[in-house]
């Protein structure tokens, strides 16, 4: 168990130094994940400087690097590099490319060279047992299934996320990773149904701090901020 009394381990995502260093200060966070958006939104201009300066400062927890290619040959070549950054690095590729073609035979290929990867942008069933199928089970590797996505495409999440379970448990070393994020109760959804891991954004990681407080501590606060911004308005309703 953990300060938050779950058992899922808690990633944070993103691409902020600062941020990813605040994280790892909580204490409850045991690894971090990046992609190509976040990067783009936290305006990283030099890919391998970013991430050097990422493994130099956490040098014990997982962190996950994603391919930037869209063809496979390429993509090899940047899991290579990516590889070598570290013995704590994930490399991230995604299941498909731009095209709708398939990573597995990549996978596969990076597999039996013994790296441990992240399989990402997972959104079905089908996906995270070709994945599974073709992962080797004497490498820890993670398999990321888009659980906030399907939600924000008026899905329900929940089976897709349980079979996932299922799926990855028959395979040693496949670790289920519940992603996109929207809320703190997330957390909690992916530890009752027994997920490996879950990213959380900044702002969740935040949130998680004051796990634990009574409903009528948060009335109280949230009282109490409505009060401070009605102050910084300087007006009254009835002047």
């Amino acid at each position: 168990m953990n300060k938050l009394d779950v058992n899922v381990k808690i990633y944070a995502d993103g691409a902020v130094i600062e941020d990813m260093l605040a994280a790892y200060e909580t204490g409850f966070v045991s690894g971090f994940t990046t992609n190509p958006s976040l990067m783009k939104k936290a305006g990283v201009t030099d890919y391998v400087a970013f991430a050097e300066k990422v493994v130099k400062a956490i040098p014990d927890l997982p962190l996950s690097f994603e391919v930037f290619a869209d063809d496979f040959e390429t993509m090899e070549k940047e899991a290579e590099k990516i590889h070598a950054l570290g013995n704590n690095v994930f490399i991230k590729i995604p299941i498909t490319n731009t095209k709708g073609e398939s990573s597995i035979p990549l996978i596969k290929k990076l597999e039996d060279k013994g790296y441990s990867l992240n399989v990402t942008a997972i959104f079905t069933t089908k996906q995270v047992e070709e994945t599974v199928a073709a992962l080797n089970p004497d490498v820890a590797n993670i398999v990321s299934v888009f659980a906030g996505r399907i939600a924000d495409s008026g899905a329900d999440p929940i089976p897709y996320m349980k079979k996932a379970v299922e799926i990855c448990q028959t395979k040693k070393n496949a670790h289920l990773l519940w992603a996109s994020t929207r809320e703190v109760f997330n957390v909690f959804e992916a530890d009752r149904l027994g997920v490996d891991i879950i990213t959380c954004p900044p702002g969740v990681i935040d949130k998680l701090k004051g796990v634990g407080k009574s409903l009528e501590q948060l009335s109280l606060e949230t009282v109490i901020g409505f009060n401070k911004d009605i102050e910084k308005l300087g007006f009254s309703i009835l002047a």
